[in-house]
């Protein structure tokens, strides 16, 4: 259905006259009519009858003007839903309960009035397309993962270096250390079923075992942290890496601890990436806050693989 000519009909029906409803919608007289002609002869009914005071309608255009209400309004909604003066401001925080996820929820705290819609989008793959292609504002991702081009028209900014710490159970060796090195970690089984081979976080993890030996195993299935930590909790041998700015609330009785990474401290690059000339006011409010918000990296000799040594200025796309 031509929603001009429901526009149209609307307006004729508001104004009880083809002529004054020209006036309103900045049309002709004739344009008007031509409208509603088209429209009742894809519908097949007359939907008024002209009389010597204007317009009235049929019982067949009493019956369409609710419903033609409804399709205008539906159609506002849907124009809204894409304007970015109007919209909520799209962030991908890749899981929500991860650091970046809080690092939106300190946004949201300091700017209550910018509406926000928060996704979580997989891989850096789908979320550099979603940014592209403007199905989302922004994504926080590591953008230097091998292999990967920063394509035009995508910006980045470093936002946190997230430090890791060992998680582990009460029985496991490292569980009364003060801190660990991750040289101690060779040989050590790291346990990470959602450590999906192809994702920019498996690429991290890849480096950081090649680096320094521990065992990454990646075996499912990936019935989420909860269940994760339920298994650390009981072994002997299990650990898996954690950040204290993840948010995790776990049984008193797992007794799990979270024990720091030092010597050097091997830090996880996040960035937040947009795509160049996005207009959504909010944007520019969450660069302006992440940039001024930025925690500072821990002390100390900080581990990033080679290839996220020098954070890009711009965002990674899938290799070609």
């Amino acid at each position: 259905m031509d929603l001009n000519a429901v526009r149209a009909f609307v307006a004729v029906a508001d104004a009880g006259q083809f002529q004054k409803a020209a006036v309103d919608l900045a049309l002709t007289q004739q344009a008007v009519s031509k409208r509603i002609a088209a429209l009742e002869k894809d519908l097949g009914v007359r939907l008024f009858v002209r009389t010597p005071r204007g317009a009235e309608l049929t019982i067949d255009g009493q019956a369409l003007l609710p419903h033609a209400r409804v399709l205008l309004r539906a159609e506002e909604r849907a124009v809204a839903a894409v304007r970015p003066v109007d919209r909520a401001l799209r962030v991908d925080v890749v899981g929500r309960r991860a650091a970046t996820g809080g690092l939106v929820q300190d946004f949201h705290r300091a700017h209550p009035r910018t509406p926000l819609d928060v996704v979580t989008l997989f891989d850096v793959d789908t979320a550099v397309t979603a940014v592209r292609d403007g199905a989302v504002d922004a994504t926080f991702r590591a953008v230097t993962m091998p292999g990967h081009r920063l394509p035009d028209g995508v910006e980045a900014l470093p936002v946190l270096d997230e430090p890791l710490s060992l998680c582990v159970g009460p029985g496991h060796p490292f569980a009364r250390a003060a801190s660990v090195t991750p040289a101690q970690l060779a040989g050590h089984r790291i346990w990470m079923p959602g450590n999906v081979p192809g994702t920019e976080w498996h690429a991290y993890y890849e480096a950081l075992a090649a680096a320094f030996g521990p065992a990454i195993d990646t075996i499912g299935p990936n019935f989420g942290l909860e269940a994760l930590l339920d298994t650390i909790a009981g072994s002997p041998t299990v650990a898996t890496f954690l950040s204290e700015r993840t948010p995790h609330v776990w049984p008193v009785g797992h007794d799990l601890r979270l024990v720091p990474l030092r010597d050097p401290t091997p830090v996880y690059p996040h960035s937040l990436l947009w795509r160049a000339g996005n207009p959504h006011p909010g944007l520019a409010a969450l660069r302006d806050h992440l940039a001024a918000t930025r925690p500072r990296p821990p002390q100390g000799e900080l581990w990033r693989p080679a290839w996220a040594e020098h954070p890009p200025t711009r965002a990674a796309s899938p290799a070609t």
